[in-house]
Order: C-alpha cells, then sequence, then structure tokens
C-alpha cells in the first residue's frame, strides 16, 4: 500500500515535467525514477523504523514482572496481595515457600485470576 504514495510522487513529478514542456518520454522516464527511486529509498527505511517500534504491554502482560505486596500469607496454596492497585489472589511459584504479610514479591506469571509470585 505505502507504494501507491510512492508512485503518486512519481506522478507529481511526471507533470512537473510536463509542465516544464518535456516530451512523454520525459515524462514515462522521470515518473519511472522517481518511484523506483523512492521504492528502492524509503522502504527499507520504514521497515527498520518499524521493527524498531518498542512493544507495548497490556493487560496479563503488563503485569507479568512488576512488584506486589502481600496482603494475607502467600504459600503453595495460596494468598492475597495488592499489585497495581488491586488486591489479587496469589500463590508461590515455589509450593514450599511462604511470603509473610508485608512482604515485597514479584509476579512471575498470572494463572487465570491468580499471581504466581516469588
Amino acid at each position: 500500500m505505502p507504494e501507491f504514495g510512492m508512485f503518486a510522487v512519481g506522478a507529481v513529478a511526471a507533470a512537473v515535467t510536463a509542465a516544464l514542456h518535456g516530451g512523454m518520454v520525459a515524462q514515462v522516464v522521470v515518473f519511472a525514477v522517481v518511484s523506483v527511486a523512492l521504492i528502492a529509498v524509503v522502504r527499507p527505511l520504514a521497515n527498520r523504523q518499524r521493527s524498531r517500534r518498542p512493544e507495548v504491554k497490556s493487560g496479563i502482560d503488563a503485569l507479568k514482572g512488576r512488584q506486589a505486596v502481600v496482603l494475607e500469607q502467600v504459600d503453595g496454596n495460596g494468598g492475597r496481595i495488592k499489585l497495581a492497585g488491586e488486591i489479587w489472589s496469589a500463590r508461590a511459584l515455589d509450593p514450599g515457600r511462604v511470603h509473610a504479610v508485608g512482604e515485597q514479591v514479584d509476579v512471575v506469571e498470572i494463572d487465570g485470576a491468580t499471581a504466581v509470585v516469588m
């Protein structure tokens, strides 16, 4: 689709050539040269810029890796944490580990409506 814009610029260049009393052959050559040059230069630049765009995380993906505060003791069976201003049910990644109230924990993943922490 972006190529159509580059062809349009080539057509404008050909129209300018016609306004300057260039012949039909000159108009076609100008159209072809300008269009191909734009495609050859602009397209790789646009693709490179598109690949550099940072990934924006949202929803559950945005919660992974964040820190939370334990509100009710969290162990392998469950508990409660405050994550991003909301209260979540949680369980410890290591079933033998117990996280005490007030402890800072890291969210490893979200399993349904339960945060898995360590």
